[in-house]
């Protein structure tokens, strides 16, 4: 594997994961507080890794491979970690794992035989969105954990409201819309793909 600056951020990205997963359930007032910082740091660098790629014309194959899994890697640990605390449904985690995996393998075995998969920005969009719903739940996770009165409010109208609940469902209902435009957008290429096999 050529080892760019886009390829090691990559790497990186894939590497801070546990990091990230062992602060998120370290018993520590400011354990989720360093959770968030780490997982806003592997969001930048998925940001300016695809950048620098393609402003330093190093994209690689090996980058076009492991990008896309380093986002799954981290995006699916923390809403299966998310899960196990019992800050969001299974059922939900398991939708969005589940889109997001197929899809990903599908693509990565189309381009294997030659066929190509356009990425609409609504798939950039449902990134952008999990992302920000795991951001609000490591923020509502992080104040929680350090009790900080003048911020007891906050937290009582998060939950009086269930509004990680209706993030997360809208989040996991756009993410299932997104993988089905997806493969209607692209169902031409599949059908050529599976008709090849």
């Amino acid at each position: 594997m050529i080892m760019t600056l886009p390829n090691i951020l990559t790497i990186i990205r894939i590497l801070m994961t546990p990091f990230f997963i062992i602060c998120l359930f370290y018993d520590h007032p400011w354990a989720k507080s360093w959770a968030l910082i780490i997982f806003i740091v592997a969001s930048i660098t998925d940001a300016y890794d695809g950048y620098l790629a393609r402003k330093n014309d190093q994209v690689t194959e090996a980058g076009k491979f492991l990008d896309p899994l380093a986002d799954k890697i981290l995006v699916s640990s923390a809403f299966i970690s998310f899960a196990v605390i019992g800050v969001v449904e299974y059922w939900m985690v398991a939708l969005i794992i589940f889109r997001d995996l197929f899809v990903t393998g599908l693509r990565l075995a189309m381009s294997y035989k030659g066929f190509q998969m356009v990425t609409s920005n609504i798939a950039k969009a449902k990134t952008g969105t999990q992302i920000g719903i795991i951001i609000f739940i490591l923020i509502y996770l992080g104040l929680k954990a350090l009790n900080l009165e003048p911020l007891k409010f906050i937290l009582r109208m998060v939950v009086e409201y269930d509004l990680i609940y209706a993030l997360t469902l809208l989040a996991t209902l756009f993410t299932v819309y997104t993988g089905i435009s997806y493969l209607k957008t692209n169902r031409h290429s599949i059908k050529q793909f599976f008709s090849a096999r």
